[in-house]
């Protein structure tokens, strides 16, 4: 069967656009990745890999590699800052028995490793220390500071939070947005927790830990296979000012901040050295995702960056990556104007999503960082008899949430979109595709779906 190849460069080797490159390449498409970095960081935290990413994984044959560096927790817990549990949605067996996929936390670092593994072995040529200077709409083609240009049929942008292909692709500077949130990061070793310890039981059973109090909230879990726990501490400082965006700093300013909270959680801080203190940012949602004369378009953290409360910032972009393979494996030919079609129809697609979890993950922060008054009928709700249901303040918890959240099928939506895409340019000038209908028999047809 007759199948087109498309030239695509994709700007970024982050976890969006390492999933855009497998993605696009497993649709039998030629890609080169360009990296601003000369070497792929291992920097990095725990991040959560839920259901609706896990499913991708699976059918990329990369779901086991990924659980080798993995932890399946069994479930998510919300606490009062005092220590108290309010709330629980099991994973373990439910995610898995419900959508077919588990829902794992890793170290950012080891996803990476895994991704880069698999882009290499699919033949992606990935090319380090190239800063991106100018896209040029003809082609398109990249243009970079060292003066090489690279031409292209298409151009991804994926280039994180401060995107220079997003600049780009809107026509003037557009900076994220100053949130006001602050996350310190810190990295236990799970040998410093006694067996002793209050918090031996807390860690040990290897669940998603939130505790939530008025202006803050604190998330743990175990990762490096059990071996480290991962904490994340965020609060609302208010201040917008533009100062650093990473920073280490020591213990004692995130102990103050959080001296209020359960006594056993905070006792953690004497084990660990210092904290990274980042500051969150997002971005309002963006007019378009894709450049007004050129066959250029953003995924990822660079075209709907969002807060971290429902722990989706990374699933989004391997969605992202998926619905673009999808597209890439249906398009007739590597002209412009079919290139364009499948451009437009990637952002139809994503943009509602992404748009309403960007929307949820402030929400959430709302229900995480209540004032003790507010809190007060949270807690109650949350601790009451009645099965959650819709609306319910654990969103992991409430059914039709979940099912939003957790059980997304791309591939049931790329099909859906595809069966109302016209890939005609024209009548007079429609585009012929090869059909193979036997061993030596080849006849010609108008394409259309």
């Amino acid at each position: 069967m007759y199948r087109p190849s498309c030239n695509v460069a994709v700007v970024g080797c982050g976890l969006g656009g390492l999933a855009a490159a497998i993605g696009i390449k497993r649709a039998g498409h030629s890609v080169t990745v360009f990296e601003q970095a000369k070497a792929l960081s291992e920097i990095g935290a725990g991040i959560q890999i839920p259901s609706n990413s896990t499913r991708i994984l699976k059918n990329w044959n990369l779901l086991a590699a990924v659980e080798a560096c993995s932890v399946k927790p069994s479930n998510i817990v919300l606490r009062s800052y005092r220590g108290d549990i309010l709330s629980q949605q099991n994973l373990v067996p439910h995610v898995d028995a419900t959508y077919g996929s588990p829902y794992l936390v890793v170290h950012r670092a080891d996803f990476l490793r895994v991704l880069v593994a698999e882009a290499r072995r699919l033949g992606v040529d990935i090319r380090l220390g190239s800063s991106l200077a100018k896209i040029h709409s003809a082609g398109p083609s990249l243009q970079f500071s060292s003066g090489d240009i690279f031409k292209s049929d298409v151009v991804l942008g994926a280039d994180g939070l401060w995107s220079r292909c997003r600049d780009e692709v809107l026509g003037y500077p557009s900076p994220p947005l100053v949130t006001g949130d602050v996350a310190y990061r810190v990295t236990v070793d799970l040998k410093s927790i006694k067996a002793d310890s209050p918090l031996w039981n807390v860690v040990r059973n290897c669940s998603v830990h939130c505790w939530m109090g008025p202006n803050a909230h604190i998330v743990t879990y175990t990762m490096k296979n059990g071996n480290a726990l991962n904490v994340v501490l965020v609060c609302s400082e208010g201040d917008t000012s533009a100062s650093a965006d990473v920073e280490r700093v020591d213990m004692q300013e995130v102990k103050a901040r959080f001296r209020d909270f359960d006594s056993h959680l905070t006792a953690l801080f004497d084990s660990a050295p210092f904290a990274l203190k980042w500051r969150l940012r997002d971005l309002p949602e963006l007019k378009t995702w894709r450049h007004p004369n050129a066959n250029v378009a953003l995924l990822g953290d660079a075209c709907h960056a969002m807060l971290p409360y429902l722990a989706q910032g990374a699933a989004m972009a391997i969605e992202d990556g998926h619905c673009l393979q999808l597209l890439f494996q249906s398009i007739p030919s590597a002209s412009p104007f079919h290139i364009s079609q499948l451009l437009r129809t990637y952002e139809a697609l994503r943009k509602p999503r992404t748009s309403q979890m960007v929307a949820g993950s402030r929400q959430m922060r709302q229900i995480f960082h209540m004032p003790n008054d507010r809190a007060q009928l949270r807690d109650r709700i949350m601790l009451g008899k009645q099965t959650p249901s819709e609306g319910h303040p654990n969103k992991w918890a409430d059914p039709v949430f979940q099912k939003w959240l957790l059980g997304y099928d791309c591939e049931k939506e790329v099909r859906k979109a595809l069966r109302g895409i016209s890939w005609v340019e024209s009548v007079d000038h429609a585009p012929a595709a090869r059909v193979e209908v036997g061993k030596g028999d080849t006849v010609t047809a108008g394409l259309g779906l």
